[in-house]
């Protein structure tokens, strides 16, 4: 019979190996489930229910899932980089971060582990509502505006939160406010959705990848991804989140010099 934890933790690390030294891989946010693979004393091996990634946790952060959920089912998620859950028992106040999905959400409330939190209405999408009320074109404003939210967050490799997020981190939780579920790595998340031939056919929203071949002509892999505001201009986390021109050849800086060689565009709304 399978297992299932839950983040019990505003943001928790998802490590390589079971040990504090070891690589960050990604983060699991407040109320993330997951698959219990393997325990040792210290350390729980998990897959996360969002994505799939699988690695080690401090067991501490970790809850016993009494009721196993599945976020298909969870159509509330936080829609800003941070947010103020409050414990309506206690009155402990959480800080959740963006792309925090809420279980069990009513008229401002949401329960996590049995426990019944308050929350500012405004600062929550209903995924279900959005995609069924708003128009294509106001849904790119509102995915760029998102993204636009998260500017200066400073890079940091696994992160997927304001205070530190990786490139694909920056691109998966802004997508997952609108319900699009990306996986976790620039790697992955490109095989998910539409090709889009060239920049002249491209839309503010598509996501744009990139190698490192403008510094190794033999370089392949799909090493970094952003999000198009326009055919000219891309939001993306490589130092912090920032704003790039960009062009056929790939990402620009000020003074002209290349720092992305362009792949790759795909669209997913």
């Amino acid at each position: 019979m399978k297992e299932y934890v839950v983040n019990h933790c505003t943001v928790t690390p998802v490590r390589q190996e079971p040990s504090e030294g070891s690589e960050q891989l990604t983060q699991l946010l407040f109320g993330e489930m997951c698959e219990v693979l393997d325990r040792l004393p210290r350390w729980t091996k998990v897959r996360s229910s969002v994505d799939g990634q699988v690695g080690w946790v401090d067991f501490k952060m970790l809850s016993p899932a009494n009721t196993p959920y599945s976020i298909s089912n969870i159509q509330t998620i936080v829609a800003v980089p941070m947010a103020v859950a409050t414990d309506m028992e206690t009155g402990e106040e959480r800080m959740l971060t963006l792309g925090t999905r809420l279980p069990n959400y009513a008229h401002g409330t949401f329960e996590v582990l049995g426990k019944q939190y308050l929350i500012d209405p405004s600062c929550v999408n209903n995924i279900e509502l959005l995609n069924s009320d708003t128009s294509r074109a106001e849904l790119l404003n509102n995915v760029c505006a998102t993204a636009q939210s998260l500017l200066n967050a400073p890079y940091l490799w696994g992160g997927k939160n304001m205070m530190g997020m990786d490139c694909s981190g920056f691109t998966q939780v802004v997508y997952s406010v609108f319900g699009i579920n990306l996986l976790r790595n620039a790697r992955e998340q490109i095989t998910q959705g539409t090709n889009v031939p060239s920049l002249a056919e491209a839309q503010a929203g598509d996501l744009v990848f990139f190698d490192h071949a403008d510094r190794d002509p033999r370089a392949t892999n799909i090493s970094h991804v952003g999000l198009l505001l326009s055919p000219t201009e891309i939001i993306h986390c490589s130092g912090c989140v920032h704003i790039d021109s960009i062009d056929n050849e790939g990402i620009h800086l000020p003074d002209g010099s290349l720092t992305h060689h362009l792949v790759c565009i795909q669209r997913y709304l």
